[in-house]
């Protein structure tokens, strides 16, 4: 059996260990994917289940490395683990995370969109939970803010930016 110029074997499909379906190829610290074969970034394990509060730490690391493409997926995490109830709210951080992936690989439409939707969905959630705004110590009020700051800036000035340099607090 041959193999395809990304190094892959013709016909094989990436599988994980239960069967389904994954993209194996390594990836940079932004997510992208690399050729087969090409040293990448570690993957962030999927399907963790954390308590509220390690989430929020692990992103906060995660982004404070400059990696919000991994900080998505613990906040993606949260957000299938989570009762219903908690699920915008970290759906919403995902999206922010996501976004601030699209501002540093240099996609200021994909980057400005997804900053704002995170925040209209973070900000839509403190309402319908009852104005709250700290929840698992996070500042969402201060956090909002950032995502519209940088929407507006990277939108602006069309430029990629430092993910860790531009990574939000989290907490206040």
């Amino acid at each position: 059996m041959g193999s395809t110029s990304s190094g892959r074997p013709v016909g094989a499909r990436d599988r994980d260990s239960e069967g389904r379906a994954r993209n194996a190829r390594p990836r940079d610290g932004l997510g992208r994917p690399l050729p087969y074969g090409a040293d990448g970034v570690a993957r962030q394990p999927e399907g963790v289940v954390r308590p509220p509060e390690d989430t929020v730490a692990e992103a906060q690391r995660l982004l404070d490395a400059g990696r919000p493409f991994h900080a998505h997926e613990v906040f993606e995490d949260a957000w299938k683990s989570r009762p219903a109830q908690e699920r915008e709210l970290w759906r919403g951080l995902a999206q922010l995370a996501v976004g601030l992936t699209h501002a540093a690989r240099g996609n200021a439409t994909g980057g400005g969109r997804l900053l704002r939707r995170g925040a209209g969905a973070v900000t839509q959630w403190a309402s319908s939970a009852g104005g709250r705004q700290r929840p698992y110590g996070m500042d969402l009020p201060r956090v909002v803010a950032w995502a519209r700051e940088l929407a507006d800036e990277v939108e602006r000035d069309g430029r990629a930016v430092d993910p860790g340099a531009r990574a939000p607090r989290l907490r206040g």
